[in-house]
C-alpha cells in the first residue's frame, strides 16, 4: 500500500523566476556544503591535495574540544610552555607571545589558537596534551580517518609548511562540519574578534582575528584562515543566516582581498540560489497509520532523524514524501517497530528513503474480540 502525502510538511515548491546562474569562484579549489541538508551545492577540484595552512588549527581545536567533553581535559589545566612553543613566538609567526616556563590555562591556549592563529599555542597545547607535537599530529591525523577525510595527513599542529601536513578542501569541509555539529558552545569562539593575551613580563597584547569575513555584515561566524607561499591564501568560513547555516571552503586565492571577496560571494551564492527545506524533525510524528486487531485502530508513526533538503530556486518543481507500507498493520506494534519506509521524492526522483517506525505501542485485543473482527471481515470486508 501506498500513501502519498503531496506538499507534505506544508512545503511545496513556488520558486522564485530568477534563473541559476553557474559562477566561477577564483581559487585553485572550493567547495560550499549547505549544513542542515548535507548536500554539497558548489565544488571545484575538492580532491586536489593542498597545504591546509592554518585551518589544521581546526583539528588541533576538535583534539581538545573533544578531550573536554570526555571529561579528560578541562579549561583550567595549565601547561608549562616548551622552548620549542617559545621560538614559534618570534617575528615571522602567527603568534600568541607566550613566553619559556609560563603555565597556560587550556583556554586561553584556545583563544590564543583560535583567534591569535598562535603558532606558539598550537604546539604548547599539542606538548600538553600528548607529550610531543610529534605524538599530537598522530591523534589529529587518527581523527581526521575516524571523520571520512580520507586524504588528509597531519604532521603538526599549526599548519606551518611541512609536505607531510596536506589535506583537500571536501576534507577541511568535513572537519568543519563535525566542529559545527558536535561542539557548538565552542564553535561560538570562531566568531570572537579579539583576544588579549596578558603576558608575562610585559604589557597585554591584543590581537584581532584574522578572518575577514567576521568584518562583514553577513552573518558570518568562523572559520579559519591560512597562508602559506605555496599555497597562497585559504579560508574555511561559515555563515547562518535565519536558521540556515552555508560551509564553504576555499584554497589558492592569489590575494587577501580575492580570499575574502571569492569567499563571500560562493556563501551568498549558496543563500540566493537554493531554499532548504525542513522535510522532518525527529521528534514529530509523521501520519497515522491503520491496525489490525489492535486495542488502538491507528498507530503513529515517524522517522528518528531530522531531514532537510536543498532545492534549486530556479526549477519549479513539486517535493513530496511518499509513506510506503502493507497494511494495515498487525497487531500487536511495539514502540520503534519497522512499519515501512519513508521516501523523499523531488521532481519523480527518489532523493532519500528512510525507516516508517512506530511511535508507541499497540496491543493486540483478546481472542473473542479477534473472532468477531475476523468474521466481519470475512462477511463484510470490515476490519
Amino acid at each position: 500500500m501506498f500513501k502519498i502525502l503531496s506538499f507534505i510538511l506544508l512545503y511545496t515548491l513556488t520558486l522564485m523566476s530568477n534563473s541559476l546562474s553557474t559562477i566561477e569562484i577564483k581559487a585553485r579549489t572550493a567547495i560550499l556544503q549547505d549544513f542542515l541538508s548535507g548536500e554539497i551545492l558548489y565544488e571545484k577540484e575538492p580532491d586536489r591535495s593542498i597545504y591546509p595552512a592554518s585551518m589544521t588549527k581546526i583539528m588541533t581545536s576538535i583534539i581538545a574540544f573533544d578531550l573536554i567533553k570526555l571529561g579528560d581535559l578541562s579549561l583550567d589545566d595549565k601547561f608549562i610552555i616548551s622552548e620549542k612553543a617559545w621560538r614559534l613566538s618570534t617575528a615571522g609567526y602567527s603568534s600568541m607571545f607566550i613566553m619559556v616556563g609560563d603555565e597556560v590555562s587550556v583556554e586561553d591556549l584556545l583563544y590564543g589558537i583560535i583567534i591569535a592563529s598562535g603558532n606558539d599555542a598550537c604546539v604548547a597545547l599539542a606538548e600538553g596534551i600528548a607529550g610531543t607535537e610529534e605524538e599530537f599530529a598522530i591523534l589529529m591525523t587518527a581523527k581526521a580517518k575516524e571523520l571520512g577525510m580520507e586524504n588528509t595527513n597531519f604532521s603538526n599542529s599549526s599548519g606551518i609548511n611541512d609536505p607531510d601536513n596536506y589535506s583537500t578542501v571536501r576534507d577541511i569541509l568535513k572537519m568543519s562540519h563535525y566542529l559545527i555539529k558536535e561542539h557548538p558552545e565552542y564553535y561560538e569562539w570562531f566568531a570572537i574578534k579579539e583576544f588579549t593575551w596578558d603576558r608575562t613580563g610585559g604589557d597585554p597584547i591584543t590581537q584581532g582575528n584574522r578572518n575577514p569575513l567576521l568584518y562583514k555584515n553577513i552573518g558570518a561566524d568562523g572559520i579559519k584562515t591560512g597562508y602559506l607561499a605555496l599555497e597562497k591564501y585559504s579560508l574555511a568560513s561559515s555563515m547562518e543566516r535565519k536558521g540556515r547555516r552555508l560551509i564553504s571552503v576555499g584554497s589558492g586565492f592569489e590575494t587577501k582581498s580575492s580570499r575574502s571577496r571569492e569567499s563571500s560571494k560562493l556563501l551568498t551564492y549558496g543563500l540566493t540560489n537554493f531554499d532548504l527545506v525542513e522535510i522532518n524533525k525527529s521528534d514529530r510524528p509523521i501520519d497515522k497509520v491503520d491496525v489490525w486487531l489492535g486495542k488502538d485502530k491507528l498507530v503513529n508513526v515517524y522517522v528518528n532523524e531530522d531531514i532537510y533538503k536543498t532545492i534549486k530556486k530556479a526549477k519549479k518543481k513539486l517535493l513530496k514524501v511518499v509513506l510506503k507500507y502493507e497494511g494495515p498493520i498487525e497487531a500487536p506494534v511495539t514502540k520503534d517497530q519497522i512499519i515501512g519506509s519513508f521516501r523523499v521524492v523531488y521532481d519523480d526522483e527518489l532523493v532519500g528513503e528512510y525507516d516508517l517506525l512506530a511511535a508507541n505501542n499497540v496491543d493486540k485485543v483478546n481472542i473473542f474480540t479477534r473472532l468477531i473482527k475476523s468474521l466481519n471481515y470475512l462477511i463484510w470486508g470490515d476490519v
